[in-house]
């Protein structure tokens, strides 16, 4: 007899989208008959297409800065048709419970959070103690009192072959030997970014390499993608369809991004990714798989990591002391061999 479904509710940010299918995998491995469904936003549904083990998204874009009591009404009502018996709520808001709640949904797993008391009925304490954000969100889909393990299933992204051939043709990349690499020159926040200027000449040596350059990213790096494309002369594939993104990453040799979703999404595709990190610390927010080479600054800076949107002090010395050469040579020994993990 099957078990019921089972609707996970994880970060809407890419990155964080990408790290819930470490909790899809302990929940298969835990409820081999029930059902994973994951709720999403449009914009991040795309890579529930690739993701193993997940039966379908239910797609809602609920506004952020408010609570629309009318909005979550009818969410609970297309929850309750599921019949769902458990669901994982991962972000520690209030709002984020409402819905299930609202459903019925007999099980209702999440951290205390703002206060949940009754929205959550399975709560779970000590999610200070779990420094990542990864721990946090998989320790969800362990039983109350489980230990912790040393290593989690990693996330996986699976393209088949057929939707990368037609998406290269569709979009008139040719296909002639030459290696590709994927720039993501985007970030939350401008502290994260490496600068402008520093794509642009690594995206010029790139092609004079014999490379072929694709920079990518979502609608709000559509303007930094188009300038770093006319002035390097390389391809722009920014734009608001996720999934152009996600096949451009699985089509390439080597990815290049600063610490962003699309690092995230190249890695559980198991593309080669170099990290360029800043302002964040590496070991909290680089992906749980494993990545060709974490870039960053060789000084020693009192003031990193300080994990701000907007350097504090104004020199943004965490990412402008990061030269191309260092990258240039990262991707070079990234193309050269095999995937292993270095910092530069």
């Amino acid at each position: 007899m099957s078990e019921p479904p089972i609707l996970i509710i994880p970060y809407m940010w890419i990155g964080d989208f990408v790290r819930c299918h470490t909790v899809v995998r302990l929940l298969r491995e835990r409820s081999p008959t029930a059902a994973i469904d994951v709720l999403t936003t449009s914009m991040v549904a795309p890579l529930l297409d690739y993701m193993p083990g997940v039966r379908k998204g239910i797609v809602v874009d609920l506004p952020r800065k408010r609570l629309a009591l009318n909005q979550h009404r009818a969410l609970a009502r297309r929850l309750r048709a599921e019949n769902y018996g458990h669901a994982l709520v991962m972000p520690r808001t209030w709002k984020a419970a409402v819905a299930p709640f609202l459903a019925g949904i007999p099980r209702r797993t999440g951290f205390v959070g703002e206060g949940r008391f009754g929205l959550i009925n399975d709560l779970r304490f000590g999610e200070r103690r779990l420094p990542r954000m990864a721990d946090r969100c998989a320790a969800l889909a362990l039983a109350k009192d489980e230990r912790t393990p040393s290593a989690w299933p990693l996330p996986e992204l699976k393209v088949p072959a057929a939707d990368c051939a037609n998406w290269r043709q569709r979009l008139e990349l040719a296909a002639d030997g030459r290696p590709v690499v994927a720039l993501a020159p985007g970030a939350v926040g401008p502290s994260k970014r490496w600068p402008g200027e520093s794509y642009v000449e690594l995206a010029r040596r790139l092609c004079a390499e014999g490379h072929w350059v694709w920079v990518i990213g979502g609608p709000n790096e559509k303007d930094l993608g188009a300038e770093i494309a006319a002035r390097a002369q390389i391809r722009d594939l920014t734009g608001p369809d996720l999934r152009n993104a996600i096949l451009a990453l699985a089509l390439a040799d080597v990815a290049v991004s600063n610490d962003s979703g699309l690092l995230h999404v190249a890695a559980a595709l198991g593309t080669p990714a170099i990290g360029i990190f800043g302002p964040t610390s590496a070991w909290h927010w680089a992906p749980l798989n494993p990545i060709a080479a974490v870039v960053e600054t060789t000084d020693t800076l009192a003031c990193r990591p300080c994990h701000k949107p907007v350097c504090r002090l104004g020199h943004h010395r965490c990412m402008r002391d990061i030269s191309v050469d260092r990258v240039a040579t990262a991707i070079r020994r990234t193309i050269a061999g095999p995937l292993q993990r270095t910092s530069i």
